[in-house]
Parts: C-alpha cells; sequence; structure tokens
C-alpha cells in the first residue's frame, strides 16, 4: 500500500467508529475514500451528494448552522458528519462553513451501509438511537478480571450451590453434634428446629467451650452455641459475605432465603476466590483503636479507586467497593465513640445520606450523614451526650479524609440529629409545602440508609415517608420541577456546553449536570412507585418492573449513567496519578473521539428523559 494510503488508514484506525473495523476492513477504505478540500471561510455545499456521503474531518474546522443562522455545532479533526449522522437529528437544512482550511474524507453511503452490515460494534454508531450506540460502547469497553470485581457480581447462591445445610436440633448432645462434624468433615453445624436458625457452633466452639473447659460432652449442643448468629441474604454477593465477615471477625455465615436456612458460606469459600484489597482496607480499618489510625488506612482509598480503575472496574462495582470501605470507617468510628463515651442513654440510628447511602461513593465525596433518636430523647438529659458523640464521628470522618459537608448535613449538626417524630415532622412539612428549600432538602433526605444503631428507627421513618409520597402527584410535579434544574451539558445539535470563565473554564460538571440528573430521575420514579431502593441503578430497575418507567427507558438511563460515571472514575484516577486532588470537572479536549461521542448519547438520552418525565407531570402546571 502506497504511503499516502497508508498514513489515510492510520488515521481512520485512530478515530471512532472505524476504530472497530478488523484490519482488513481498514485497508480497503482508503482508496474508496474522495478527498475534498475547503478553504477558510468558504461554505460547505448544502447540496449535492456530501451530505448523504460520510464525511469525516481530516484536518480544519467546519461549523454548523441552521437555516436562521443558529450555530449548532463546532466540529474538528476525527469528527463526523453527513449520512445518517446528521439524519439522527432530523436537520440536511443545515450549512457548513469552513472556520479553518479543511480536509474532508468521503466515503459513499453504500459502502458505509457495507460496513454496518459486515460490522455491527461499527453500526452501533450510526444507530438512530442513542441507547443502542452506548450499550454498544459500554459493551466494548470490556468484562471485569480483577478479583475482588468478580466477587462483587458472584452471588453468594453460587458460592453455596446445591449443598444443603447441615444441622442438629437444640436437644442434640455435643457428643453427637462434634461427631457429625467429623464425620461430614465440617467446621461448623447449625442448630435448627422447626425450619427456624436458633445458632451456630463452630470447631473452634468445641476447642474453647468444651475442651479448653473441660466440659461435659453430653450437655445439649445449645450450651456452647452463639445464639442469633449474623446471617446473610441468598441475595447478596460474596463481597458483601466478606465485609460482614471482616466487621465482626467471623469465619461462618448462614446463609437465609427469607426465614428458611439454604446454607452456609465460609472464609475459606471466600480465600478459595482470593481476598482483595477492598476487604483487607475494610479489615484493618475494624483493627484501629485511635482517629490517627484510621486516617493512616484512610489514606489507602485514593489508590484503591485508582487501582479499580485500571482494572477496568464498572462504576456500579467501584462505587459499591468505595462505599463499603466509607462504611467501614464510618462504623469504626461509631464503636469508638461508644467506647469512649460509654452506651447510648437511647436507642439511635446512624445513617448515611447522598451518594454514600446510594453505594455511589468515589474518592472525591464529602460527608453526608444524619441521627435518628427514639422518641425517649429527652434534650435536657441525652442532648450533650449525643452533641459530643456526633461532634466525634463526623470530626473524625473529616480527619480520614471525608470532608465535612459544605451545606452541613451532618449528624453533629443540631438540625439533623432528632428523634423519630422530629424528623416525621420533617418531611410532613416539606412534603405539604414544597417550596426551593423544602424540595432541596428531599433530594439529599430521600437517599437514606442504615449504618449502625437500630435499624427498626429507618424503616419507621422510611414507611412513614413513602405512605405521602406514593401517588402524590402535586409533591412529585414539583419534584420533577426541581429535578429539571440540574440539566445534561449539550446543545441544540449534540454540542457540549461548557463553563465560561473561573477556575474550571472550558469543563463541564459530570458529578452536576451528567450523573446528578439520572440520580434524580431514579428517585422520582422510586418515589412515585412506593419502594424504598436507594442505589440508582437498582431503582431504574424496579422503577421499570412496576411500570413507571419503560424498561428500554429505564435500561437506557442505567447505561448513560455507568458511562459517564465511569468517566468520571478515570478522570479522577488520572488527577489523583499525576498528584493533584480528584474532582468533576472535565475538559472535552481529555476526552477522545469514541468517549465524545457516547457522552453525547447518553446526555442526548437524559435529556429525552427529563422531557418524558416533565410531560408526564405537566411541569409547571403547579
Amino acid at each position: 500500500m502506497e504511503v499516502e494510503l497508508l498514513e489515510i488508514r492510520d488515521f481512520l484506525a485512530s478515530h471512532h467508529p472505524f476504530d472497530q473495523l478488523p484490519d482488513a476492513a481498514l485497508s480497503e477504505l482508503p482508496p474508496k475514500l474522495e478527498v475534498r478540500y475547503f478553504r477558510r471561510e468558504s461554505p460547505v455545499p448544502d447540496t449535492g451528494s456530501l451530505w448523504n456521503n460520510l464525511s469525516i474531518i481530516r484536518t480544519g474546522a467546519i461549523e454548523l448552522r441552521s437555516p436562521d443562522d443558529e450555530l449548532l455545532a463546532h466540529l474538528g479533526e476525527g469528527d463526523l458528519f453527513g449520512y445518517r449522522v446528521s439524519q439522527q437529528e432530523e436537520d440536511s437544512r443545515y450549512r457548513g462553513i469552513a472556520m479553518e482550511d479543511s480536509l474532508l474524507y468521503q466515503l459513499a453511503p453504500e459502502e458505509v451501509d457495507q460496513l454496518c452490515n459486515a460490522y455491527a460494534q461499527f453500526a452501533y454508531f450510526f444507530s438512530p438511537v442513542g441507547g443502542k450506540r452506548l450499550r454498544g460502547a459500554i459493551a466494548q469497553a470490556g468484562q471485569e478480571t480483577d478479583t475482588q470485581l468478580n466477587l462483587m457480581s458472584t452471588p453468594v447462591s453460587e458460592l453455596i450451590g446445591k449443598r444443603a445445610p447441615i444441622a442438629v436440633s437444640p436437644e442434640t448432645s455435643i457428643r453427637e453434634a462434634a461427631s457429625i462434624m467429623s464425620e461430614k468433615r465440617i467446621s461448623s453445624i447449625l442448630i435448627v428446629e422447626q425450619e427456624h436458625l436458633f445458632g451456630i457452633v463452630t470447631d473452634r466452639d468445641l476447642r474453647t467451650r468444651v475442651v479448653a473447659e473441660g466440659l461435659d460432652f453430653n450437655l445439649p449442643i445449645m450450651e456452647i452455641a452463639t445464639v442469633a448468629p449474623l446471617t446473610l441474604s441468598i441475595d447478596s454477593f460474596a463481597f458483601d459475605a466478606l465485609l460482614l465477615m471482616a466487621r465482626h471477625n467471623l469465619h461462618h455465615l448462614p446463609v437465609m432465603n427469607e426465614h428458611e436456612v439454604v446454607g452456609m458460606i465460609t472464609a475459606t469459600d471466600l480465600t478459595e476466590r482470593h481476598t482483595t484489597s477492598a476487604v483487607y482496607l475494610a479489615g484493618d480499618i475494624y483493627k484501629q483503636h485511635t482517629i490517627e489510625g484510621l486516617r493512616e488506612v484512610s489514606a489507602k482509598i485514593p489508590q484503591l479507586l485508582q487501582n479499580l480503575a485500571a482494572a477496568d472496574a464498572t462504576a456500579h462495582s467501584s462505587g459499591h467497593i468505595i462505599t463499603a470501605v466509607g462504611d467501614a470507617v464510618t462504623t469504626r468510628l461509631l464503636q469508638l465513640a461508644e467506647i469512649k463515651f460509654g452506651p447510648p442513654p437511647v436507642d439511635f440510628t446512624w445513617v448515611a445520606a447522598g451518594s454514600q447511602a446510594r453505594n455511589e461513593q468515589t474518592a472525591h465525596s464529602d460527608q453526608d450523614n444524619c441521627m435518628i433518636l427514639d422518641n425517649s430523647y429527652d434534650p435536657e438529659e441525652h442532648g450533650e451526650y449525643f452533641r459530643e458523640f456526633t461532634k466525634f464521628v463526623c470530626d473524625g470522618l473529616d480527619a480520614c479524609g471525608y470532608v465535612y459537608c459544605p451545606g452541613e448535613i451532618m449528624a453533629m449538626t443540631d438540625q439533623w440529629r432528632q428523634p423519630l417524630k422530629g424528623w416525621k415532622e420533617y418531611f410532613s412539612k416539606w412534603i405539604n409545602e414544597p417550596n426551593p428549600q423544602a424540595l432541596m432538602l428531599t433530594c439529599v433526605f430521600f437517599d437514606l440508609r442504615y449504618i449502625y444503631g437500630d435499624d427498626q428507627l429507618l424503616k419507621d421513618l422510611r414507611q412513614f415517608v413513602l405512605e405521602r409520597t406514593r401517588n402524590n402527584t402535586i409533591f412529585l410535579a414539583y419534584m420533577v420541577g426541581n429535578a429539571l434544574t440540574h440539566q445534561p451539558p449539550l446543545g441544540f445539535f449534540r454540542n457540549f456546553v461548557l463553563i465560561r470563565g473561573g477556575e474550571h473554564n472550558n469543563t463541564f460538571d459530570l458529578k452536576h449536570t451528567g450523573i446528578a440528573p439520572i440520580v434524580d430521575l431514579a428517585r422520582v420514579y422510586a418515589l412515585a412507585a412506593g419502594h424504598n431502593a436507594v442505589n440508582t441503578q437498582e431503582r431504574l430497575t424496579i422503577s421499570a418492573s412496576s411500570g413507571e418507567v419503560s424498561e428500554e427507558g429505564a435500561r437506557d438511563l442505567r447505561d448513560a449513567l455507568e458511562f459517564i460515571s465511569s468517566l468520571r472514575i478515570q478522570h479522577q484516577a488520572r488527577r489523583l496519578k499525576a498528584g493533584k486532588p480528584a474532582n468533576n470537572y472535565m475538559s472535552p479536549d481529555d476526552l477522545s473521539n469514541f468517549e465524545r461521542n457516547h457522552l453525547k448519547d447518553a446526555f442526548s438520552i437524559v435529556r429525552t428523559m427529563q422531557s418524558v418525565l416533565a410531560q408526564r407531570y405537566q411541569v409547571g402546571r403547579f
């Protein structure tokens, strides 16, 4: 192949979607291209074959304008127009102007059709449905290979397989139970009667509670059992089991399907799949006895995010893993607070809000939390204890890298440390009087997740709230209107709308204009359906099942969230590796052609789904 044709081939191979073609197909393309040259400020003809052909900008810059001279897009090297790229916008009336001397390659539509028919990944780019293209992009990203990521997607049911749990009745003697354990070659045995789990006995119990103390082997097994042991749901994942074991220093966990014992998972089951850096990190956290020790361990979290990014972890997996470590830090601080200040005078629950509640934390997350106190709380009698207690925990979180919430949404703030009845009064007022401040607060406090204490307090509050939001169309319309204040940074013709001026000039905010709009949509769907899921992906899945959003719409939003969140994590990892603080501001110049095109697809999906929801609730009517 001639040198000039080789250069064209290499150029195509480095730009999406041509990078999806095999070498043989790429090598056949250069002779089929027509080369067009346009001098600066000359018009790009709006008639003839140019708009039917696929045009690839080799050098220069082209502006596309509407019939009334509105700027629709500014295209540069590697960008495409014509063919179905412009047909997607149903606007063949636009005109082009060369802003610089520009060289274009053109490929006839029948040639593009042949490539689309032969290569699905190439065809995804030209799909008129952005969701289909985006799905192809995510599929292309590859499979997670890191062990901790496999554990994220490995269900507990797969680990226990078809092994039936070995159990005895409470009256069984220690001798008989030990004999069964020896015969079955198992390290623990369950104590069950009428399908109700009473307890568990491990080989360690036999050594320390029977042999070491010279206990009578004829006594009932319940004499040495751990009563009401911690359990794991059959719907959980292996990673959940690892974290629970690390938190409580356990080696055996009964697995439950609602109230029925269906199996046992052991530390050996998990270590056969190898332990992970995240679990080691959580284990180290629970071993710390000072805030200084916690600070040193927490300093490893940014490196964990870099490792996840390097392993091509999905954003969904990364969020759960990073948040699990954050949960461990929070829990250990609460344990240390109880050691320092003594047992709490009344029951409480520590609740995570925001991204921690949704299991969507990254290396750049502040703290959002609150406390629900039992209604027996007396400010005069108990107030000082909980003021010192919550300040200790929030100060500790800040020391560990979870900086104070700029809006003071923290349990150390008196306003967000209230008895259950106080929280119910808050929510009643927010729902009945949805002013801008109330709507802002509902967006924070509708995303809550239990961390520590009496979980029934949060369950009661959640039930109270859902009963008042389900099918409450007026309140939901206000929520939709508030959600639409976060618009994706995409102009009329798929051009990015950037921040102008200031510290973040010529960037867009991936968190507030990319991720937040999807989080807001999913929250409205969840409230309308009356379900208590908090994670955004789970909300979208459940909302599709309940009919609040179409299956296709939910799938497109999940894909958009995954793609935008993955870009955010990769961006933060690059900054951390370069010794810079992680942030959410990305420049289009930092995106590959592939990423740029599919990010536009993701933003387009969000904008479309926002419009659908706005029409459904007739936003602006109330």
